[in-house]
């Protein structure tokens, strides 16, 4: 880069926050101010039908330390922070949601873990006691599931709030990978790490973006992204099944030559349907992996940025 580095950037990325920006934004201010130390704000707008971007731009205009990026559409989540590691100029990197839930009060805690040697500085959400019973059986075991098909240890409560070292997002930014996970990417890099509990707030204003859909969605993506157990286990179902299969073939053979007569076509008929259940479901696991690949081959930008401010 032309420029000097900064000494911090914080990136925020928002959909249909526009009552979010501005508390968020003088939060923000109150705690950096205390760091005494250089610092940007970066609010990446993911294609949001409010008024995000206005309110992003009036807090902009006012504050030289505010930048803007409103994207074309929506990116999701994942590529919004993206987008913002790829225009951001500190040394030390955060990454934080716009809703408030992220505490900006921890950002001296993590910077002081930074300069204490640390390169990565990653949070562990406690969750509100407002929070639905399934958001927190389903992110339970969701990482446990994770972990074990990756080979990527990630605990429960894990989240997109972090502090990341220039080095670390030098390596994030070469990732290829269409459907990204960055919590995965940034275990992945093996950089020394630190990991600080905070307690979730409440959402200052608006609604979750992430219902069950978009969990399941974003689950799957993470899976095809990080492992390739799924293809592999299809090689044991399928060996598993084919020995059952031979072990019921040599029994009605066996059953034949005593001349004894085999009944059972409700359960033959059990036993195929469920054989073509299991042959389905590794074809779809395929299909995911080929989807994947396919998206990689048409090399599209990741994001499309339609408008700026001070950037």
């Amino acid at each position: 880069m032309s420029h000097p580095l900064l000494k911090i950037s914080i990136i925020v990325a928002a959909l249909n926050e526009q009552d979010n920006i501005v508390p968020l934004q003088q939060k923000l201010k109150s705690q950096l101010d205390i760091l005494g130390v250089a610092y940007e704000i970066i609010f990446v707008d993911d294609g949001s039908q409010d008024a995000t971007w206005q309110r992003i731009m009036q807090c902009a205009q006012g504050d030289p330390h505010v930048k803007g990026l409103a994207l074309s559409r929506n990116f999701g989540h994942q590529h919004a922070l993206f987008c913002g590691l790829s225009y951001a100029s500190g040394e030390a990197i955060v990454c934080m949601d716009g809703d408030l839930q992220h505490p900006p009060e921890l950002i001296p805690q993590m910077y002081q873990a930074w300069e204490g040697g640390r390169k990565i500085i990653t949070t562990m959400r406690i969750n509100h006691r407002s929070t639905s019973f399934l958001k927190r059986l389903t992110s339970k075991y969701f990482y446990r599931v994770f972990s074990w098909l990756s080979g990527v240890p990630l605990s429960e409560g894990t989240s997109d709030f972090c502090l990341l070292d220039r080095e670390v997002v030098g390596y994030l930014l070469k990732f290829r990978d269409i459907d990204l996970f960055l919590r995965g990417a940034i275990r992945w890099t093996g950089f020394s790490s630190i990991t600080i509990s905070y307690h979730e707030e409440k959402r200052f204003s608006g609604k979750t973006k992430y219902n069950l859909g978009r969990m399941i969605k974003f689950a799957l993506a993470a899976v095809v992204s990080f492992s390739t157990t799924p293809l592999k286990l299809g090689i044991w179902i399928g060996m598993a099944t084919s020995f059952l299969a031979f072990i019921e073939l040599g029994y009605i053979l066996l059953k034949y030559f005593q001349g004894v007569t085999v009944a059972g076509w409700a359960s033959t008929v059990g036993i195929l349907s469920f054989l073509f259940g299991i042959l389905f479901m590794l074809l779809g696991c395929i299909g995911l992996y080929l989807a994947n690949i396919h998206e990689v081959l048409k090399d599209r930008p990741r994001f499309i940025v339609k408008e700026r401010i001070n950037v």
